[in-house]
């Protein structure tokens, strides 16, 4: 018989004070945790939210009962994630995270992107208890200072040079970086998990001092998007992007070539800093059409009605949630040849890989020739969605890895009676 497990979550994002997949990520967890009957803790950074973003979040989020958020606000503004960014020590958060530590016992501290919140907090203990803590790569921020392995704005990152990346990047060097506190900080905790194998590889590549497991991404099975789907958003045949509008992301791949895609158009569904350059690249193409930033509950017809989603990016993406989320509609996928992106494909034999231009191309022109392709593909991409990508799934495997943790820290499961 097993009890509830107290869970504290820690993160720099947290939805809808968010931006990309990896907060995503933790929403649905925190959700599914609290579903199973588990109190979670969640703590972010409302002043690192701000400091990207001075307004309030344009989409909201249901809550959940079980989920508890608290939004660190310094009072300092933009000063706070600066100090964290040069020192890598929580400072002006400290005080509101010790006092939640002291008003509770967790049996499972879980730390996500803590890029504004610093290595420090890793020292982070649950006075009364001895909890198992784990931490997820969602980036490589312990291995790349810019995050994303994105050389000189230019290119992904073949070898470190970081601190002229840095510069070039017009970021502060981060002095913490030419320390040992990553390597000390890291001592305490119990299991690194990456959601793709390509990114725990990259991290012994890029020498990390311990072993990062494996922990894939996950979304929530959506069965009504495609047994019951919304209208088709329009009558011509669409082939669809979903992410943040950077130029990491490579949209500006697909307005380059679209000239040469036939009787298809290209939705966009997202918002970000490059995207008034993206729309200025696509005026001259009106079957190109940018949708903004929208819900999933409005994203789940898109996906649905879509020939394919594609995803273009050009450096190394740690898995690639938007394969899973047209999986789950059972919409094909077709993926650049980089990072974790083919390895999602490979397991499920859901989409078209593309190294070139006239890869690209030929993977749209089939697609859009032949229905009857699509639709194998689909239902592949959604088969293995149920297998390792459901909800379910996800829980099985998460439980699975803090049991075995558990037993290798303490010698027994404290939550299993």
């Amino acid at each position: 018989m097993s009890r509830p497990i107290n869970f504290l979550h820690l993160t720099t994002f947290y939805p809808p004070y968010s931006f990309g997949g990896d907060a995503m990520y933790l929403y649905r967890l925190c959700h599914a945790l609290g579903d199973a009957g588990h109190q979670v803790d969640v703590v972010h950074c409302l002043d690192s939210y701000h400091l990207l973003h001075p307004g309030e979040p344009e989409i909201q989020f249901k809550p959940h009962p079980r989920v508890r958020i608290h939004g660190l606000r310094s009072g300092y503004g933009a000063l706070s994630p600066f100090l964290t960014q040069q020192t890598g020590r929580p400072f002006l958060k400290t005080r509101q995270i010790h006092e939640l530590l002291k008003s509770n016992t967790y049996d499972v501290i879980h730390f996500h992107n803590i890029s504004l919140l610093g290595p420090e907090i890793l020292k982070l203990e649950s006075p009364g208890s001895q909890p198992v803590k784990i931490y997820t790569t969602h980036e490589h921020w312990l291995i790349c200072p810019m995050h994303v392995l994105w050389k000189f704005n230019s290119r992904p990152c073949e070898k470190p040079e970081c601190l002229c990346c840095t510069l070039m990047g017009k970021r502060p060097p981060q002095l913490w970086r030419y320390t040992s506190m990553l390597t000390e900080a890291g001592s305490h905790i119990d299991q690194f998990v990456s959601p793709s194998r390509f990114t725990s590889r990259m991290h012994a590549e890029r020498g990390f001092p311990y072993p990062v497991g494996h922990l894939p991404y996950f979304i929530d099975r959506i069965d009504s998007d495609w047994q019951d789907p919304e209208p088709r958003p329009q009558e011509r045949p669409y082939f669809l992007f979903v992410g943040r509008l950077e130029e990491i992301k490579g949209l500006q791949k697909l307005i380059r070539i679209w000239d040469r895609v036939e009787d298809c158009d290209l939705l966009v569904a997202g918002t970000g800093t490059y995207g008034s350059q993206l729309r200025a690249m696509a005026a001259g193409n009106q079957r190109i059409k940018f949708l903004g930033g929208l819900p999933q509950k409005e994203l789940g017809a898109l996906y649905v009605h879509a020939l394919a989603c594609l995803v273009p990016s050009l450096t190394y993406e740690t898995f690639g949630i938007i394969i899973i989320e047209a999986f789950a509609r059972k919409t094909p996928v077709i993926v650049h040849n980089l990072g974790a992106l083919p390895e999602v494909v490979q397991e499920s034999g859901g989409g078209f890989i593309y190294q070139t231009d006239d890869e690209l191309l030929s993977a749209i022109h089939r697609l859009h020739n032949s229905p009857a392709i699509g639709k194998e593909l689909g239902e592949k991409g959604y088969r293995s969605f149920l297998q390792w990508w459901s909800r379910d799934a996800h829980l099985k495997q998460y439980t699975e890895l803090l049991n075995t943790t558990a037993l290798k820290k303490q010698g027994n499961i404290p939550w299993e009676n």
